[in-house]
């Protein structure tokens, strides 16, 4: 394999270790953003759908572009609403209970916050968790060897593809059983369907580009979804944090 692909690797396995396990969600949509770039690039290098642009004397597919256009859709839909549920309130518009129930709400914040500068030890899951399933995106290409039937004569492409789709489908996994906010399940999902994309790119000289292009209006509705379920519970109950609801009800 060519450095270039050691280094879409390398992006593809730091921006998933960022979204397990960094809780701020400016890092997690910066890893995002990296992982369909990466992602996207390597579809480019590899060229595993038939070129079907000339730009600057080199071919493309237009997939690829499809597929970076997804991705910088769901960073701006995610990135929205995460600005649009972590605003200040405006203290001129609320009445007596409510500016009662933001205090409240403050001084939790502040304890929550308070602790959770002092509890390192909350980041050891998720820690040990991202480096089981580095193991396992690892060995599992050896034993079921997905892409290997495809590439037989390509032996370090077909692994890095097995390994690369692992990784994003388990890291999505752990990411959902990890999450406490309602953002992180949606790019855990996020990171679940880009995995499968990429596995099921790889077998697209044999399918309909159509197929490909509707993964990736997929990927933006799961965004929008996710974008408007983060409204509603906001709406509720004023966060999106999940742990907070039960004692909000």
């Amino acid at each position: 394999m060519t450095i270039t692909i050691w280094i879409l690797i390398t992006l593809l396995v730091a921006s998933g270790a960022v979204i397990a396990i960094m809780r701020d969600w400016r890092f997690s949509l910066i890893a995002v953003l990296v992982n369909y770039i990466a992602q996207g690039l390597f579809i480019a290098q590899q060229q595993f759908v038939v070129p079907d642009l000339v730009i600057a004397g080199r071919q493309f597919s237009s997939l690829v572009f499809i597929k970076l256009i997804t991705g910088i859709g769901v960073a701006i839909i995610l990135g929205i609403t995460a600005l649009t549920f972590s605003r200040e309130y405006g203290l001129e518009d609320l009445d007596e209970f409510s500016l009662a129930e933001l205090r409240r709400a403050a001084r939790v914040a502040q304890r929550a916050s308070s602790q959770e500068n002092r509890k390192f030890g909350d980041y050891i899951v998720p820690i040990w968790s991202t480096v089981l399933v580095g193991l396992a995106s690892f060995f599992l290409p050896r034993v079921l060897p997905l892409a290997v039937e495809m590439y037989p004569d390509q032996v370090g492409l077909a692994r890095a593809i097995d390994f690369m789709w692992y990784w994003q489908v388990f890291i999505g996994l752990i990411s959902l059983v990890l999450a406490t906010d309602i953002l992180k399940i949606g790019l855990g999902l996020l990171l679940c369907l880009s995995g499968l994309d990429l596995l099921y790119t790889t077998l697209a000289n044999r399918i309909n580009i159509l197929a490909l292009g509707t993964l990736s209006l997929v990927t933006l509705l799961l965004a929008l979804a996710i974008a408007y379920l983060s409204g509603l519970l906001y709406g509720r109950f004023k966060t999106l944090n999940l742990s907070e609801t039960e004692r909000l009800k």
